[in-house]
């Protein structure tokens, strides 16, 4: 059934794949319409999350901020299938590097550093390694959780993998990192997901308790791998700027939490700084910390 499903859906992709930008925007205007005005798609979801993250913020702007993130959201699904048959130019164009953000890979990669890069789900983080492969000397590895229908868990990875990324399973990641430690890499984990409560390190993001994966800082403090935070911001639409921060130079001399801490608080800045940009329809505080024995 999986197979059927998706051999009848991948024409449908390929063809708003090949739509000019101005037409691939009319359809997420439309998709908007289909999806949040008359299915209500996520819409309790969202607005309880901004309400918790935004307490002092009124329900007109809380309101406004959801509508802004559901284009936003719209805006994302069409332009993850144009990377099917973007150009190099074009993926260069649509998201840029800042020389500041070049200058920093640059510097890692005359050094001869391989680097851990962290960032959350803001901007189109999809479009983000496609022209970090084409600019930049590290070879590109983005962990990633296998979606369960094998047949679009391929497309993805096509789609993900077709400028020269490479992508590896997050259960695997460790293992892989270490026997390729040689190789001048630049390592993705995006740290905005929902771990189990029991393994996760909690802190306080958004004015609520949340658990924060531990993988990011336990693999960076045992290869000494310099953190840089990165984030991609919406410029207008269809126009994204990739930003890189070093955060952490040597992570094995830091302390427990640290890390995690440090790209959190700068996760939680850029959000503040452009909430729409979020991904606001994520479950991201389904778990209640455990009480402390």
């Amino acid at each position: 059934m999986n197979a059927v499903i998706y051999y009848i859906t991948l024409p449908f992709i390929y063809l708003i794949s090949i739509l000019p930008f101005p037409v691939l925007y009319l359809f997420s205007d439309f998709l908007y319409f289909i999806l949040c005005t008359c299915l209500g798609y996520r819409r309790k979801v969202v607005l309880q999350n901004l309400h918790n993250a935004f307490p002092d913020k009124t329900d007109e702007e809380i309101n406004i901020i959801s509508k802004a993130f559901f284009h936003n959201l719209c805006d994302f699904m069409v332009e993850t299938f144009k990377i099917l048959t973007i150009s190099k130019e074009g993926i260069k164009k649509h998201c840029k590097f800042n020389e500041e953000c070049l200058a920093v890979f640059a510097k890692y990669a005359a050094e001869n550093r391989s680097v851990i890069m962290v960032m959350g789900h803001m901007g189109n983080w999809e479009w983000a390694g496609h022209p970090f492969s084409l600019l930049c000397k590290q070879r590109l590895v983005v962990l990633y959780h296998p979606l369960a229908n094998k047949h679009f868990d391929g497309l993805m990875l096509r789609m993900r993998s077709r400028f020269g990324t490479n992508m590896i399973p997050m259960k695997t990641a460790f293992k892989e990192m270490l026997a390729n430690k040689n190789e001048l890499t630049a390592t993705v984990f995006i740290a905005d997901q929902t771990p189990l409560p029991e393994s996760a390190y909690w802190t306080t993001f958004l004015n609520q308790d949340t658990p924060v994966f531990k993988g990011t800082e336990t693999i960076a403090r045992k290869l000494n791998l310099p953190v840089v935070y990165c984030c991609v911001k919406k410029v207008k639409r269809g126009y994204y700027e990739m930003f890189a921060e070093p955060l952490i130079e040597n992570p094995s001399a830091t302390r427990d939490g640290e890390i995690t801490e440090a790209h959190t608080k700068r996760l939680e800045r850029d959000i503040i700084a452009q909430p729409e940009s979020w991904l606001w329809s994520h479950r991201r505080w389904k778990h209640k910390k455990p009480v402390e024995q």
